[in-house]
């Protein structure tokens, strides 16, 4: 049982990672706003990169660094998370 709950949390944790690097491509490339599907990976990566960008303001250049602190805050959710389990 306990493997399959380490899976399971292991398995979100890298889906969401994988959906904020899509979001990242995405910002890259002209896509339609109002695709389903891009409107489902925003909102669900939303939930995670808004709070951050709140702390961490553009820099001077437009730079975005907000997947980048997400990114590092999900693994140590992961890995803080999976030693518990």
């Amino acid at each position: 049982m306990n493997y399959l709950l380490y899976k399971i949390i292991d398995n979100a944790f890298n889906l969401l990672q994988m959906l904020i690097m899509i979001r990242v491509v995405l910002s890259w490339i002209p896509h339609d706003p109002y695709n389903q599907l891009i409107k489902l990976i925003y909102r669900i990566t939303d939930v995670i990169l808004n709070p951050i960008k709140e702390v961490l303001p553009l820099q001077s250049m437009g730079i975005d660094f907000s997947p980048i602190a997400a990114f590092f805050l999900i693994g140590f959710a992961k890995k803080f998370i999976l030693l518990a389990v």
